[in-house]
């Protein structure tokens, strides 16, 4: 399975939450596609102190890195405006790692289901 994993999840990783790091260890064992975007990678480097930045770059080692590009920002953008008109808002990391799992046929795995209950995209919670 591809899993894109959520901000909320490599936080709780990097802070050795038992739940995040046991599902990460499942998703190799299990030969599951663990996924980051650098939407990921700037929100949870933005919260990070500079001694833990060697902390994510090895966590994020051996994890897939992919490039949302044209087609997931006009999906992301279709699906803020969309909510917009009802009178929701999705905050733009949420609405570009969603589309990101839509375009790569993938789950988001996060600690805030919330956050993703308003897209069409599967969700996983650990």
């Amino acid at each position: 399975m591809r899993l894109v994993l959520d901000s909320s999840f490599v936080i709780d990783h990097l802070r050795g939450e038992a739940a995040a790091v046991d599902r990460l260890r499942r998703m190799f064992e299990d030969g599951d596609e663990p996924i980051v975007t650098e939407i990921v990678v700037c929100e949870v480097r933005t919260g990070l102190l500079p001694a833990d930045e060697p902390h994510l770059t090895a966590l994020l080692e051996p994890l897939e890195f992919v490039q949302p590009g044209r087609e997931t920002a006009l999906l992301a953008g279709r699906m803020r405006a969309d909510l917009r008109r009802r009178g929701r808002t999705l905050a733009l990391g949420d609405a570009l790692i969603a589309a990101s799992a839509h375009h790569l046929g993938a789950t988001v795995i996060t600690r805030n289901v919330r956050d993703f209950t308003q897209t069409s995209i599967q969700v996983e919670t650990y």
